[in-house]
């Protein structure tokens, strides 16, 4: 699938209040809101319509579905009732636990919950059968709206659903983020941390609980004192083993989130306690601290209340926080400020954005593996230059998300395994080349490449330049990235995606010599046997000369030159205008084409009689053209076949059009200066 170039220059973080409205009328809530009372119609989502193809796309509804509005299930829907709580979320027929635990503690944060789920609406006497909720996607909120009508069988919802019947909040926000997404069976299998961040704009962290800081109850208890949303998992060691039942009430390979940190008096010492919640609303940790266990009969009952101790089966339970490390594997953090987690004194992080993209043949180099085409990935410079308050080092998080992975499931995309690595600057500007990497060794990286939408990592540097390299872990894979640092301190950031610049020999014009080389007596022999008394060819005339001469030279091998690149020839070198080219015009063009064979040759590694694309950026540049990325891309795109492969006539055309293009620049510039100086004359 092509992606198209994204703009990689640094941007300011998003802010929700300015949340864009995504229906494909250009309407927004408020408007089609209107037209519904005004027509006394009830919305019916167009683009998201109540048939199979939102329901799944790799197979057809396992039972016959029925889609109904709240007001045909129940008698009297409520949209929140008693206020949105972390019991309104239970689980239905959908493989999306991950979404549910992160729904669950944004119930935590009433500011953040009214972001996402504006509280304004309701069934009441404006009732027109449309929602909408909005959403954090790459730097940018998104207004997403909906109608009511919901999945059932018989009666029932067939998905995320409320403890309460009447309440229908969260089915209807796990329907508009299957709308974001594409479908409801996009959701199946995902992060907590996805969601988290897609509700918050905020940045994640994740923890392998096993290998913790020894400070890590310290850091829960902040994120949860900051209304951080915290998730929590059970590893799996094989897919059997996924949402199997342990003999202490766990499942594994779910998603549950933390909801609560405490410390209770028991027995005359105190014991950190940490409360979970499994969004199915039920199966409970039946350890020790757990609902019914015997541990509660020794704390006073005023601490029972504090602590909202009840044995309900509900799916929440206290656990020791010793058991949790013994028992949990992986905790994910997303901050909302973001915060720093190690120090108590709360303050905003700086946030630089960057939008880009891998394509196949230009700037999808993979990892450092891949030596011969990391290079060509995109690179960003990081300026550190303040230390962190007493500290010597500078503190910032990397996180390189890649974009749309989830909306493209139906078209078979999975997410990409992605990580990025960081080098010293070496203090030059301009796109760092193969050497560069083949001799400095990265000074940090990203834990790991795995394939999650994102990969973060925080990092503690000494003041200085940095390259920044975000990559697939394999080349050739296609994707769009947002990459996001978030510095204690304001840290600057800039894209080395070189500007365009053209650095041409002086036009040739040669003199009449007194001998004639051989090389040219064999020239004006040919010429003479094709074009006859005029000594002017065709493109016709000029393919046969060409091919029959390059044919005699023995360090190139390529196919013939084409019809077009003759016609491209002389659309460069006619300056009579008459179409053909003349002798003196061909000796030019020869002197051109010597030195454009020897820049092919540089970068033909393996004398195929063709070069790999991503060896284009580095022979254009020898040839006088410095390229951006976005250029780059578009050429490959162009010129390059199925296997990232340029032969020598693409590579010939290729640099026709774009002398013909730097002239009709060049000349376009000498009008803009010739009026502007006759306006400064004037």
């Amino acid at each position: 699938m092509p992606y198209l170039y994204q703009d990689s220059k640094p941007r300011p973080a998003a802010h929700p209040g300015g949340a864009r409205a995504t229906h494909s009328s250009g309407k927004g809530y408020e408007e089609l809101k209107r037209d519904c009372l005004r027509r006394g119609v009830l919305f019916e989502d167009s683009d998201f319509p109540a048939c199979n193809s939102s329901l799944f796309f790799s197979e057809n509804p396992p039972i016959p579905f029925v889609w109904k509005r709240p007001g045909d299930i129940v008698k009297d829907p409520k949209f929140i009732l008693g206020g949105a709580t972390r019991t309104d979320i239970c689980q239905g027929d959908l493989g999306d636990c991950w979404l549910l635990a992160a729904i669950a503690s944004l119930t935590l944060n009433e500011k953040t919950l009214a972001r996402v789920v504006p509280l304004d609406q309701n069934f009441g006497p404006d009732y027109a059968g449309i929602f909408h909720f909005q959403f954090w996607q790459h730097n940018e909120w998104l207004d997403v709206v909906i109608d009511d009508r919901l999945p059932t069988f018989k009666g029932r919802l067939v998905f995320l659903h409320s403890a309460e019947l009447n309440e229908f909040w969260s089915a209807l926000l796990e329907k508009a983020y299957a709308k974001l997404n594409g479908s409801y069976e996009s959701l199946k299998g995902g992060s907590t941390i996805e969601a988290m961040e897609d509700f918050t704009g905020g940045i994640g962290e994740m923890y392998d609980v096993k290998a913790a800081p020894d400070n890590f109850y310290e850091i829960l208890g902040k994120a949860l004192e900051r209304c951080s949303m915290v998730g929590c998992s059970i590893d799996t060691s094989s897919a059997a083993e996924s949402e199997a039942r342990t003999p202490f009430g766990l499942v594994k390979g779910h998603a549950y989130s933390v909801t609560g940190i405490d410390e209770v008096s028991y027995r005359g010492r105190q014991v950190q306690l940490i409360r979970i919640r499994n969004p199915w609303g039920q199966v409970e940790w039946n350890g020790p601290w757990s609902d019914n266990s015997p541990e509660w009969h020794s704390v006073s009952p005023s601490e029972q209340r504090r602590l909202s101790q009840a044995a309900r089966d509900d799916g929440e339970f206290w656990m020791k926080f010793e058991d949790f490390k013994v028992h949990f594997d992986k905790v994910e953090i997303c901050n909302l400020t973001p915060d720093a987690l190690e120090d108590s004194t709360a303050h905003k992080w700086e946030v630089t954005i960057h939008q880009g993209s891998w394509v196949r043949g230009a700037t999808a180099g993979g990892c450092r593996n891949f030596l011969e085409t990391f290079w060509t990935n995109p690179q960003i410079k990081l300026h550190l230059t303040e230390k962190d308050d007493g500290q010597d080092d500078c503190t910032f998080i990397a996180a390189l998300m890649q974009k749309g992975r989830r909306k493209l499931k139906k078209l078979g995309a999975e997410m990409l395994t992605i990580g990025y690595s960081i080098y010293e600057s070496p203090g030059r500007d301009g796109h760092l080349g193969k050497d560069f990497f083949r001799y400095h060794p990265s000074k940090a990286r990203s834990k790991t490449y795995i394939n999650l939408r994102e990969v973060s990592h925080r990092f503690k540097l000494p003041p200085g330049d940095y390259i920044l390299i975000p990559t697939t872990f394999e080349p050739h894979q296609e994707a769009d990235f947002c990459l996001r640092i978030f510095s204690e301190k304001k840290a600057i950031t800039e894209d080395l995606d070189e500007n365009v610049a053209i650095d041409l020999p002086e036009p040739l014009h040669p003199t009449p010599s007194p001998q004639e080389t051989e090389e040219e007596k064999q020239f004006r022999a040919l010429f003479e046997q094709i074009s006859g008394k005029d000594m002017e060819v065709s493109a016709e005339e000029l393919e046969y000369v060409l091919n029959a001469v390059l044919k005699k030279t023995k360090n190139i091998k390529f196919k013939n030159l084409s019809l077009i690149s003759c016609r491209n020839i002389i659309s460069l070198m006619d300056t009579s205008g008459n179409g053909k080219l003349e002798f003196s015009e061909f000796r030019i063009f020869w002197e051109k084409m010597k030195t454009w064979i020897n820049i092919f040759l540089q970068f033909d590694f393996d004398k195929s009689g063709s070069m790999s694309s991503y060896e284009l950026r580095g022979a254009l540049k020898a040839a006088g053209y410095q390229l951006n990325n976005y250029l780059l891309q578009l050429i490959v795109l162009r010129y390059s076949d199925e296997q990232f492969q340029i032969e020598f006539d693409d590579f010939l055309n290729c640099l026709i059009r774009l002398e013909n293009a730097s002239r009709v620049f060049q000349a376009l510039s000498a009008k803009n200066k010739e009026f502007i100086n006759l306006n400064i004359g004037e």
